[in-house]
């Protein structure tokens, strides 16, 4: 089976890649020579999920798989939600992020946070979506160089270890993109 999996971010393609049986070929828009943005212009993850999704089986005529995630923290109404990748404008990179997150948290007692996925399958011209969601919380600073985007600032609960200090194997065991594509796999296995 080959599925391609709308994204442009080289780390998420590589968490992926990792977790699929080796039944499942995991195409990316590179490897279909998609070169256009993907549209994302919703205000909840579950409809930029679609979007993209969408987006590739309309205009390429492949099976796809999109995902949409945001760091939701409490303290913040929830944000950066939907708007995690571009939160402090949008030409920045995930350092800027992590800063206005830092700088917006400080002197702040509830600590409370979420990473959440959604992952819209769109298969044969249908449309299926998972969910996975971590609980955690934001730690003042950094921790550890490894993971992308937020990881050096989640501290998953349970857990004494940032995402960004743990292996790729132990993040993708208790992440959120993780637990949405083990929902992904079990699904595709009972589909063949």
């Amino acid at each position: 089976m080959k599925l391609v999996f709308a994204t442009n971010n080289p780390n998420k393609l590589a968490e992926i890649r990792m977790l699929v049986p080796s039944s499942i070929e995991i195409l990316s828009l590179k490897d279909i020579s998609c070169n256009e943005e993907l549209p994302e212009n919703s205000d909840n993850l579950e409809d930029n999920a679609s979007q993209k999704a969408y987006f590739v089986y309309d205009n390429y005529a492949y099976n796809c798989f999109a995902d949409d995630t945001g760091l939701e923290i409490e303290a913040l109404d929830g944000r950066p939600g939907v708007y995690s990748a571009r939160y402090a404008g949008e030409d920045c990179v995930a350092e800027d992020n992590m800063q206005k997150v830092i700088g917006e948290m400080q002197g702040e007692d509830n600590r409370d946070a979420c990473f959440r996925t959604i992952i819209s399958l769109v298969i044969d011209g249908k449309e299926f979506q998972f969910e996975g969601q971590v609980d955690g919380q934001i730690i003042p600073e950094k921790w550890g160089g490894k993971g992308f985007g937020y990881d050096p600032i989640f501290l998953p609960d349970g857990f004494e270890e940032s995402f960004a200090q743990m292996s790729v194997q132990r993040k993708n065991e208790i992440s959120h993109r993780g637990l949405a594509v083990k929902q992904l796999i079990e699904f595709l296995k009972k589909r063949r």
